[in-house]
């Protein structure tokens, strides 16, 4: 799969693509059902995905930025498990906000991906102040030689499948009801970091990950924790900014059972089962340490149960 982040003529090879568009934060069940479309033209149009980074809104309020479903690198490996051959990923700036919706057709679509086919959702808008609709697209596809193919959402129980629904399914703890609009588990991955051995003095030594920034959750959960060659091993896990120890950045850290193999620099991905409780701030390290025992117990208790 071919990563693309400057839209400029010329940027892909000549071979007409099949084109879907849209920010495609968390890739959801609405997301897979714009993927599949392009995918029914390969092999005659090459199935590509154009999305944006940083998203949109958050580029217009960056005092109040996006909850992250996924980082960029899990956006790009679930677009190759997809099947998808390209990706465009152009960095979305203010001069790239300004475009009209002309100019981003004309610039973004025919130039640079080489479209013949535009895939998008019913409620789509693009251009300076999101001011074009799939009424414009399909007027300005004809005149540019792309065809145009609108997905109607995705319902789950008459509700449409967004990412700002999944976002807020996790921000309240219902892990399960998230994976079921994902339409797969909720999982993270990263490098795994040398941090400062403060879980391993603390008789749980963890295994950290610099999770997308701000991320959708926070919290303590029941995890699964697999990649790189690892076994998988079940686990409880910090997503947070650990108060209690004055840390500042978000960070993700994992405390695998019965494991104590060296993990560091490894790429690990981290599969959210349940959560257990909101991060807290304690008055001693003993009162985190006493907490940490007991929702290690649960975890062990919810990741042995049946499904």
């Amino acid at each position: 799969m071919k990563l693309i982040r400057t839209l400029q003529p010329g940027s892909a090879d000549t071979t007409a693509v099949a084109l879907a568009i849209g920010n495609f934060d968390g890739l959801h069940r609405g997301h897979q059902a714009l993927v599949g479309a392009v995918l029914a033209h390969s092999p005659g149009l090459i199935p590509a995905l154009m999305c944006f980074e940083p998203l949109p809104a958050t580029l217009f309020r960056p005092q109040c930025p996006v909850p992250r479903l996924m980082g960029v690198r899990d956006r790009l490996e679930a677009c190759r498990h997809l099947g998808l051959q390209r990706v465009f990923m152009p960095r979305f700036n203010r001069a790239f906000a300004a475009l009209s919706p002309e100019d981003f057709v004309s610039r973004a679509i025919v130039a640079a991906a080489r479209a013949e086919l535009v895939v998008v959702g019913a409620d789509f808008r693009f251009g300076a102040r999101a001011s074009g609709d799939t009424e414009l697209l399909r007027q300005l596809g004809r005149r540019h030689g792309f065809a145009v193919e609108v997905i109607e959402p995705v319902r789950q129980r008459d509700d449409k499948i967004s990412s700002s629904q999944i976002r807020t399914l996790l921000a309240e703890g219902n892990i399960p009801a998230a994976a079921d609009l994902l339409g797969h588990p909720y999982t993270l991955s990263g490098r795994v970091l040398r941090g400062q051995q403060l879980g391993r003095r603390l008789g749980f030594p963890t295994v950290n990950l610099r999770p997308p920034r701000p991320p959708a959750l926070s919290g303590v959960f029941a995890v699964r924790v697999g990649g790189a060659g690892l076994k998988r091993q079940s686990g409880v896990a910090n997503l947070g900014r650990r108060p209690t120890v004055a840390g500042t950045d978000w960070l993700l850290e994992v405390h695998l059972f019965d494991y104590a193999g060296d993990l560091y620099g490894r790429h690990l991905e981290v599969e959210f089962v349940a959560r257990l409780r909101a991060e807290e701030k304690f008055d001693s390290l003993d009162a985190m340490v006493e907490q940490m025992h007991r929702d290690a117990d649960r975890a062990r208790c919810l990741l042995a149960a049946p499904a």
